[in-house]
C-alpha cells in the first residue's frame, strides 16, 4: 500500500468512526452527559483514569463514580466534606479503589483552587509539538499532596517509558475539534498537532499491520514512532487516526 493509498484508506475509516454513534459503546459517553467545562474535564479525566479492561465495565463503573460525585463533579471536587469522601471508599474498578479515588478528589481540588484547573497545568508545560513532557509535569503536580505510593501508578509518566494511553486519550477528548460530536475541543490553549495517539493493544496491532509501527512493545518509544508516522499523513491533526486504528482493531478485527 502506498502512502497515498494508506492515507485514503485511513481517512475513510476516520470518517466512519469519528461519529456520535461511536459513543454508544465508548467511555467517552460519560463526559458527554455534562455541559459545564469543568464538569466535562473532571468527569473525562476520572473516566479516562479507569479506562482499561472491558468497555462495558468501564462505562458502568464510571457511571457509578459520577453518581458518587452527585452527578456534579466540579461542585463535589470544590466543596466536598470529609463525610462525602468517606462515601467513596466502596468504589473499585480493577486496581483503582476508593482510597485512590479519595486522593484524586483531593488533588483535583488542589489543582482547581491553587493551579487554575487541569487545562492550565498542561498549557504551562507544553512543547510546541508534543504534550508528553506536560504529562510528566502534570504527574508531579498531581501528587504534590501527601499520598500513598500505590496511587501513583494510576497516572502514567512518559519520561519513565510509558505510552500513557489513558491520559493521551483524555487530552484527545479535551483538545480535538468537537464539531463531529465526539471529542470536545474545549481546551483552546492547546492544539491537535501537539497530541499523541492513545496507544493500546488494538491500535498498536493495527498500526504494525499497516507498517506505521515496527517496535513490538507499546511503550513511549513506540508512541514516538507512531506519532512520527501519523504526522506524515496529517501534520495538523495526526490523532484523528486513533479512530481508524481503534475501529479497525476492535470492530473489524483487522
Amino acid at each position: 500500500m502506498t502512502k497515498t493509498e494508506l492515507k485514503t484508506f485511513l481517512d475513510e475509516k476516520v470518517a466512519q468512526y469519528n461519529h456520535p454513534k461511536f459513543l454508544e459503546e465508548d467511555p467517552l459517553q460519560i463526559p458527554h452527559r455534562f455541559s459545564k467545562k469543568e464538569d466535562i474535564e473532571i468527569s473525562g479525566f476520572l473516566t479516562a483514569t479507569i479506562a482499561w479492561g472491558n468497555r462495558k465495565s468501564i462505562i458502568n463503573n464510571a457511571s457509578r463514580l459520577m453518581e458518587l460525585l452527585d452527578n456534579a463533579p466540579h461542585d463535589f471536587v470544590l466543596n466536598h466534606s470529609e463525610t462525602d469522601l468517606e462515601k467513596l471508599i466502596p468504589f473499585v474498578h480493577r486496581t483503582f479503589n476508593g482510597h485512590d479515588l479519595q486522593y484524586f478528589i483531593k488533588s483535583l481540588q488542589n489543582i482547581y483552587i491553587n493551579h487554575d484547573g487541569l487545562e492550565s497545568i498542561f498549557v504551562k508545560h507544553q512543547n510546541t509539538d508534543s504534550l508528553q513532557s506536560a504529562i510528566s509535569n502534570f504527574k508531579i503536580q498531581f501528587f504534590e499532596l501527601p499520598h500513598e505510593i500505590r496511587t501513583m501508578k494510576h497516572v502514567s509518566d512518559p519520561i519513565k517509558g510509558s505510552a500513557a494511553k489513558r491520559i493521551n486519550m483524555f487530552l484527545r477528548w479535551m483538545v480535538r475539534d468537537g464539531s463531529t460530536g465526539v471529542d470536545f475541543g474545549i481546551w483552546k490553549s492547546l492544539k491537535p498537532n501537539q497530541l499523541s495517539c492513545p496507544l493500546d493493544v488494538h491500535s498498536g496491532n493495527v498500526a504494525r499491520k499497516l507498517k506505521l509501527l515496527r517496535r513490538k512493545q507499546n511503550d513511549a518509544k513506540a508512541l514516538e514512532e507512531l506519532d512520527r508516522n501519523l504526522r506524515k499523513l496529517d501534520p495538523m491533526d495526526p490523532v484523528k487516526y486513533d479512530f481508524a486504528l481503534f475501529g479497525l482493531g476492535v470492530f473489524e478485527k483487522f
